[in-house]
């Protein structure tokens, strides 16, 4: 048999459940821009890069940057028809794909038809001095955003110099 205090306890933890949060007088603090710092899609700034072909490669830097020494975030956006020559940086590079399929290979021969497609909420380590490149197929309709993450300066290395970093497949 069900002892009485325990369906008293149900009862009253079921009711406080269901009261407005306004009724226990507590209020949570208003969000503070300088400690929270939101910027939304429409917010975020890409560029490109004018040495690129146009709609190839864009970077939306959001923390740091490459270049500099430190911890640097940053989005990339990669159009279909284009991607990256073999190349390699001197620290790890973290990457998330945010949306589309990423294609990506290592080594320093650049055949985009050997590259894996790596589609959204996936995650890939670029290994510290690896040759590799990546970017989207032609024949996909969509780009590829990836969101990455390293200690800088990254030190960018063309494999083939002589040859353009962003190339069309």
């Amino acid at each position: 048999m069900e002892h009485p205090a325990s369906r008293r306890d149900l009862l009253l933890t079921s009711l406080l459940a269901a009261l407005p949060l306004g009724l226990s007088g507590a209020a949570a603090s208003p969000l503070d821009p300088a400690q929270t710092i939101i910027k939304l899609p429409a917010d975020l700034q890409w560029k490109s890069n004018p040495a690129n072909p146009a709609r190839s490669v864009d970077m939306c830097p959001l923390v740091g940057d490459p270049e500099a020494s430190g911890l640097y975030y940053t989005l990339v956006r990669w159009w279909p028809g284009y991607m990256s020559a073999p190349h390699s940086y001197t620290s790890d590079r973290l990457c998330v794909i945010v949306s589309g399929i990423w294609w990506c290979n290592s080594g320093a021969d650049f055949d985009p038809a050997a590259c894996v497609p790596v589609p959204a909420g996936s995650f890939v380590r670029r290994v510290a001095g690896t040759p590799h490149y990546d970017g989207v197929i032609r024949s996909h309709n969509e780009p590829a955003v990836i969101a990455i993450c390293g200690i800088g300066p990254v030190n960018y290395k063309i494999i083939d110099p002589s040859l353009p970093f962003v190339r069309p497949v």
